[in-house]
């Protein structure tokens, strides 16, 4: 699942959130359902990403769901000509930075999963995009596509860089149709787990562009 939550005003920070629920079925749509409605909750408190995970792990461990989650946090803010970064993973892959000459990078945060202990550890880092660059969020469901000429090797996090890396300069459209057009042919026919994508890209204008792999259109702050 994924949000992009606007500021209150032109010059606030955006937040956009990726996540991941152990499982499918009802219960796994009801505990969707749950995390997005208390994050949009919790949005006053997006400006501390540790205590909204802090906040919403509470929430999740006192609704004695089963099932456990993985999200990762990315607030964004466009300062001059830059677009600033705070990224926090819990439980989730690192978010991949995309520069302008193709170099692709990791961001380093990392973090404990959500709804299974009372404690939660993350950490948030803090990036720069210029105009052109690129942040992408991504589940797990990207690196683990099983495909191949037997089905049975990972797409991995090695093809998803070099995908990405070949992206430099696009549009967050193009990002995300490229990611999602590589995944399919390497999956071919298989059956497998949801995929989502979302990219973030600084823009050479005044809007900022967030484009999942689903919703059509763009979403510009």
């Amino acid at each position: 699942f994924y949000d992009v939550h606007p500021g209150a005003g032109p010059d606030d920070e955006i937040l956009a959130v990726l996540g991941d629920v152990c499982g499918k079925g009802l219960d796994a749509a009801v505990l969707t359902g749950k995390i997005r409605n208390t994050l949009q909750a919790l949005l006053p408190m997006a400006d501390d990403h540790q205590k909204l995970l802090a906040l919403l792990n509470g929430a999740l461990i006192n609704s004695r769901h089963t099932r456990f989650a993985t999200l990762v946090l990315a607030s964004v803010l466009r300062q001059g000509s830059l677009t600033r970064l705070r990224l926090t993973s819990a439980g989730h892959p690192a978010p991949l930075i995309l520069r302008r000459d193709g170099t692709v990078r990791e961001a380093a945060t990392s973090g404990t999963l959500i709804g299974v202990l009372p404690d939660i550890r993350s950490t948030t880092v803090e990036a720069s995009l210029a105009p052109g660059e690129t942040c992408l969020l991504f589940t797990d469901g990207v690196t683990e596509a099983k495909g191949g000429p037997l089905g049975e090797v990972m797409f991995g996090e090695e093809r998803l860089r070099a995908a990405l890396g070949e992206c430099a300069g696009l549009p967050a459209e193009a990002v995300v149709e490229r990611v999602q057009m590589l995944v399919s042919e390497w999956i071919d026919d298989n059956r497998h787990d949801d995929i989502a994508v979302m990219a973030i890209t600084a823009p050479h204008t005044t809007h900022l562009a967030a484009v999942d792999g689903h919703t059509p259109g763009r979403y510009t702050a």
